[in-house]
């Protein structure tokens, strides 16, 4: 599946625009990680892109949340495994173990509270630093549904939680026209 098919599959299936800027904010970071782990930075950045494709659907239904957009992808003969499991550990359908896989499962809460403070920032996301990330993580009432253990779990890959908002937040800044920040 190339990119302009995945963002047309996103483009049908999510109306919401915040959550289509969320998952443009996963598909930076997951290509910007990519290369630390040998990983394929287009590869990556799909499982970013397509994390979310049935959040609208199983909302109400967080159970199902990951495993609806596995399935719709295998019925349009899409069969990247990899890629399949990083979507269901990003909602712990499946113990995450691989880089991907934990990638994602950390990535997707971090682009949320860097969205947080970006939007109490003077100067938004241009203007936010990796300390000013570390210092709203350490609010545990700030962006509450941002969850710290996931965000964490970036020490599953070897990185601090420095190293790791070090390579998130640039890779958002580098998108911040299309997330409006």
């Amino acid at each position: 599946m190339t990119r302009e098919e995945a963002l047309a599959l996103v483009e049908e299936k999510v109306k919401t625009k915040n959550l289509v800027k969320h998952m443009l904010a996963v598909e930076a970071a997951m290509r910007a990680l990519a290369p630390r782990f040998s990983g394929d930075p287009d590869r990556w950045a799909l499982a970013g892109l397509l994390h979310d494709l049935d959040y609208e659907e199983t909302k109400d239904d967080p159970q199902r949340h990951g495993l609806l957009t596995v399935e719709l992808l295998k019925e349009r003969g899409f069969a990247d495994e990899e890629i399949l499991n990083a979507i269901l550990a990003h909602n712990r359908h499946k113990e995450p173990e691989k880089p991907m896989e934990w990638a994602l499962y950390s990535v997707d809460p971090l682009t949320g509270l860097i969205v947080a403070a970006a939007l109490v920032h003077p100067e938004r996301l241009a203007g936010l630093t990796v300390k000013n990330v570390l210092n709203r993580y350490k609010e545990k009432a700030f962006a509450r549904s941002a969850s710290r253990e996931g965000i964490a779990a970036c020490q599953k890959l070897g990185l601090s939680l420095e190293e790791f908002v070090g390579i998130v937040l640039p890779a958002m800044q580098g998108i911040r026209e299309e997330l409006g920040l």
